[in-house]
This record gives structure tokens, C-alpha cells and sequence, in this order.
């Protein structure tokens, strides 16, 4: 009977626990609805990144407890426009919404990945783990005023708002939630620690270029467009 009681008990925590953050369940995406998590962002069996149309930014979250981000961005470099920064970044892990509304992102160490291109000082993308463990101060779900659909309000641990997020897809597009690159192991992916210059990455899985043709080139093409045109982006899209 005890344990029984303590079963239903468990189970009953669990419930309520899924049930106060059911609104965050889906896959949120920024304006360009470009980025998005997934298998179409991020492919662990051959470690490398596809590159999406418009810079953006996508989290996801499941039911039980599981979280996906995906990071694409490109950086101005106002004592220099011709040499903007690019990075792409992908994590995921377990989520907690924690009693005074905040929500805490605790990352799988050995999964996380970010690309980084400086195009001025060095010839091609750095590859490296990514691993920064996140707390939301708040959030908010609400149906936008403007465009009626869902929007996810995410405020971060310092009380300033991250841009907004629309929901893209419920349930949401994630890889499996489990560790997928582990450093003990020779599982396909598994890279070391440490800066990695990755001329053999390519920036878009799709391309039938080679990857000396894939540098950083392309990053400060696209960075300049995005400096001229961000703030046309971020309303128009």
C-alpha cells in the first residue's frame, strides 16, 4: 500500500508538473520562421549544421520536460562593416520551470555545437562545443495583436526580453532528447574538446560545392546584406 500510495503520488507530481508549463509545449520560432530545431537544423550522425534562409533564432519544448534551441545570427562590426561575425549554435537537454515562474535550461554538455566565422581573421569556420546552461526570469503566451498568432514572450534571467517567438508546429520538431554524441564513446560526431578549425564543414548540407569553396566568404556577403537590411528583416518577415 505504501508503495502504491507513493506511486500515485509520484505520478501525481509529474502530472502537475507537465501541466504548468503545457502552454510552453511546441516549437517557437522568430519572425523569419527560417530557423527552426530539428533535424533539418542540426545533423548529429554527420555533425555539421544546415544552414537556413534568414537568421533566427527557435526553441522547442516537450511535454516531459525536454528542450531544443537553434541560433542563427549574424554580428555587425560597426569599426569595421566589412568584417561581420556569423554563428550558428545548437543545444539541447532538460528544462524546469521552477516556483517562482522561471525557467531553468540545463544543456546536455557533450552535444552542443556552434560554428563561428570571422571571415577577418581567420580563413575558415571554427567548430566547438556549446554548452551555456540557461534561466528565463519569466515567460508569456499570448496571441499576438497584430498577427493573431500564438507568441512566446521569453524574458531573460536579467528581466530584458529575448525577441519574440511564434509557435511554427505542436508537437515539436526535436531529435531525440537523449545524449546523441557522447565524448566516452566512438559514436559518429564525437569530436574533442577545444577550438576545431573545420575547413571540411560545410555551411549548407544541401550544396554540391566543395568545402574549399564554402568559406567564409559567404558570411561576409550575407553579413553586409544583413547590416544594410536587418531592421526591413525583422518587420517584414
Amino acid at each position: 500500500m505504501r508503495a502504491s500510495l507513493a506511486t500515485l503520488l509520484l505520478g501525481a507530481g509529474l502530472a502537475a508538473a507537465q501541466a504548468s508549463f503545457a502552454d510552453l509545449v511546441g516549437t517557437w520560432s522568430s519572425k523569419s520562421n527560417s530557423t527552426l530545431t530539428g533535424p533539418g537544423f542540426y545533423d548529429p550522425t554527420n555533425d555539421r549544421f544546415t544552414e537556413p534562409k534568414h537568421t533566427g533564432i527557435s526553441y522547442s519544448f516537450s511535454a516531459d520536460g525536454h528542450f531544443e534551441e537553434a541560433y542563427y545570427r549574424a554580428v555587425a562590426n560597426p569599426s569595421n562593416p566589412r568584417c561581420p561575425k556569423g554563428i550558428i549554435q545548437w543545444q539541447h537537454g532538460s528544462f524546469k520551470k521552477l516556483d517562482n515562474g522561471s525557467l531553468a535550461l540545463e544543456p546536455i554538455k557533450d552535444d552542443g555545437r556552434q560554428l563561428y566565422s570571422d571571415p577577418c581573421t581567420y580563413k575558415n569556420s571554427i567548430y566547438t562545443r556549446y554548452n551555456t546552461t540557461e534561466l528565463f526570469e519569466r515567460y508569456e503566451v499570448l496571441t499576438d495583436g497584430y498577427t493573431k498568432k500564438t507568441r512566446l514572450n521569453l524574458y531573460k534571467f536579467d528581466g530584458s526580453p529575448l525577441m519574440p517567438l511564434y509557435l511554427a508546429m505542436s508537437p515539436p520538431q526535436m531529435l531525440p532528447t537523449s545524449t546523441l554524441n557522447p565524448l566516452t564513446t566512438s559514436t559518429a560526431g564525437a569530436k574533442p574538446t577545444g577550438k576545431v578549425k573545420r575547413s571540411d564543414l560545410p555551411l549548407n548540407v544541401l550544396s554540391k560545392r566543395t568545402p574549399q569553396q564554402q568559406q567564409a566568404d559567404r558570411w561576409w556577403w550575407f553579413g553586409v546584406f544583413l547590416t544594410a537590411s536587418g531592421g526591413i528583416l525583422y518587420y517584414f518577415f
